[in-house]
């Protein structure tokens, strides 16, 4: 029997081709979304629905988590000017994966994977070196999984367009001018 994976989702458009793999090796996983870092609130409501739109194409059991935005703003704040790979983003990967382990580890998980590092915007290192942090402190493993290399970046590109996915233009935290 495989482990039983959930799977941190930032969006659809980042995590459609590994739900699909994922799907077609049939995988035991959930996709969980949290994401407390994208504001403002009508664009985190947009970008969770077509994450359970995508859940409901692949047959896969979506969750969503709290939108605890308010934490999110306590934790990043005198940050708001970091560049994107920035230590905002070091604080924000960590929270968010520290939470998702949390949740795993009451739900009967036996790993946690995401998709935080899948845009090029991202840096997959420093989402790893948060996931280490947060599996060591929570005991649930972290799962890595390569959503960029051998072809899963035009096999997203394709399912974008093929799904019409909703893609947005700015990591839930980037919107200038963003009162707290």
């Amino acid at each position: 029997m495989g482990q039983k994976i959930l799977l941190l989702s930032c969006c659809a458009p980042c995590s459609c081709a590994v739900i699909e793999k994922l799907a077609q090796e049939q995988a035991d996983f959930a996709v969980v979304f949290y994401n407390p870092n994208i504001r403002p609130r009508e664009e985190y409501d947009r970008r969770c629905a077509e994450n359970r739109r995508l859940c409901e194409v692949y047959r896969v059991p979506f969750i969503e988590l709290d939108y605890d935005n308010d934490r999110w703003c306590a934790l990043t704040r005198g940050l708001e000017r970091e560049p994107e790979r920035g230590r905002r983003c070091d604080i924000c990967f960590y929270m968010r994966l520290k939470r998702v382990m949390a949740y795993a580890k009451t739900q009967g998980f036996d790993v946690v994977a995401s998709v935080l590092g899948v845009s090029r915007y991202k840096d997959l290192a420093q989402v790893n070196r948060a996931a280490a942090r947060a599996a060591a402190e929570t005991g649930v493993p972290y799962l890595e999984i390569e959503g960029r290399k051998h072809g899963m970046q035009d096999r997203r590109m394709a399912l974008i367009e093929a799904l019409a996915l909703y893609k947005q233009t700015y990591c839930g935290c980037h919107l200038p001018l963003l009162k707290d």
